[in-house]
């Protein structure tokens, strides 16, 4: 708790430096425009502020004379007005800055030169609030720039007639009201377009999901009829074998009953799961003919073969007693080796990856490791949703899926599949 509270009490004491929004990036188009204005202005507030005179002048203020007090130096008249224009040539690039020089210039500035004050500091708080990335500071400069417009009195002030102020109301209303109308008509389109970006995210998932399960629907299927086709040859043998040879008989009848108890332990798993049609995988190290009998563990050291021979660094580490696991099991595991180095070959080229695979007593551990490296040329070509059917895969078994940064940098795939005794009914 006291760890928590000192982050919160660090992060509230660096809040008015850090930036609150990205600084914008001006164009040259902007930029162009604000040196031009610079410019403008520093020409208007030099005549303005040579106009006043040098010692004391007098300007006339509706029907009244009231004392407008120069510079004492012709460098102290023309230097403030420099100073509160020119930086309004980076207003984009630096605002906070060019904000604080306005305000000092401005405060340091003559009576005489209150007018182009008043206009330099309209602009630079403007682009303060509209570009500045710190939002304390802004604020911190408003109370200074009311109380520099309050200084330089009724004659930095320009006089509106009577005449243009309803003009003056209804303006900057109607731009108001027409900007909150396009602010809220763009913020309804884009919830409307997240909205439907998230609907096809989610059919996305659905499709993806609904392949993955078919496709190890076929898979375990294929599983089923290869213990199925054992159980018939080994049958036929028995049958053959029934008088002249007992004890083959006997190992027949033994490794029926095995593929019996193999083949109703992966219809188990397979219950749930719905068949439909799907294309062929694609994306994958190696591609299985239809008519092969589905890849296991035993595979593994070939596909490891495969893999190295393309020009990755593979090591595999196998661990524990190796022992029989049922089929659906055997090829999932593969599944989760060959999708990891597949996604190797992809993200990180050049890296060196390492798989292992652990026998426990309850359990069977294949893990993927790689170093990291830079993405192939292939990386852009996937769909993203291999790790998502090697879930669905695993999900089947009740096993665990975990992937992300490994400690050491690179990258880290690792399941965790329990291995169930084979029921005898």
């Amino acid at each position: 708790m006291n760890v928590e509270a000192a982050g919160l009490t660090g992060e509230a004491g660096t809040a008015p430096v850090r930036p609150a929004v990205p600084p914008p990036r001006p164009t040259r188009r902007n930029l162009l425009f604000d040196a031009l204005l610079a410019l403008a202005l520093a020409v208007a507030g030099t005549a303005y502020a040579v106009s006043a005179g040098v010692g004391r002048s007098y300007l006339l203020v509706e029907g009244v004379e009231r004392a407008r007090t120069g510079a004492d130096t012709w460098p102290g008249a023309v230097v403030p007005a420099l100073l509160v224009t020119l930086p309004l040539a980076v207003r984009r690039r630096y605002p906070l800055a060019v904000l604080w020089v306005v305000l000092g210039a401005g405060a340091l500035a003559p009576d005489g030169e209150a007018r182009i004050v008043f206009y330099s500091l309209v602009v630079a708080v403007h682009s303060a609030i509209a570009y500045g990335p710190y939002r304390a500071a802004t604020l911190a400069g408003l109370p200074l720039a009311l109380l520099v417009l309050a200084s330089i009195g009724d004659a930095g002030v320009p006089a509106v007639p009577d005449r243009y102020v309803p003009l003056l109301v209804l303006l900057p209303l109607a731009m108001a009201s027409y900007g909150m109308r396009t602010w809220r008509a763009r913020a309804d389109e884009r919830q409307a377009r997240m909205a439907e970006l998230e609907r096809e995210r989610a059919a996305e998932s659905r499709r993806a999901a609904e392949h993955e399960r078919a496709r190890i629907a076929r898979e375990l299927h294929d599983v089923v009829t290869h213990h199925v086709s054992v159980m018939v040859i080994q049958a036929g043998a028995a049958r053959t074998v029934l008088d002249a040879a007992p004890a083959q008989t006997r190992e027949a009848l033994l490794a029926i009953e095995a593929g019996g108890r193999a083949a109703m332990t992966e219809l188990r798993h397979a219950m749930g799961l719905l068949t439909m049609n799907s294309g062929d995988d694609v994306g994958s190290v190696s591609a299985d003919t239809a008519t092969a009998p589905p890849p296991g563990l035993d595979q593994v050291a070939e596909l490891v073969g495969r893999v190295r021979a393309s020009g990755l660094s593979v090591e595999l580490t196998v661990t524990g007693a190796r022992r029989q696991v049922p089929a659906g099991i055997d090829l999932t595991a593969y599944r989760v080796v060959q999708e990891a180095l597949t996604n190797t070959m992809k993200h990180a080229a050049g890296a060196h990856a390492a798989v292992t695979v652990a026998y426990g007593d309850a359990d069977l551990g294949v893990e993927v490791t790689d170093t990291g490296g830079v993405p192939s040329a292939r990386a852009a070509t996937g769909a993203g949703l291999g790790l998502l059917g090697l879930r669905e895969r695993l999900d089947v078994y009740g096993a665990t899926l975990r992937n992300g940064p490994a400690p050491d940098g690179g990258y880290r795939v690792a399941a965790l599949i329990p291995l169930l005794p084979l029921e005898t009914t």
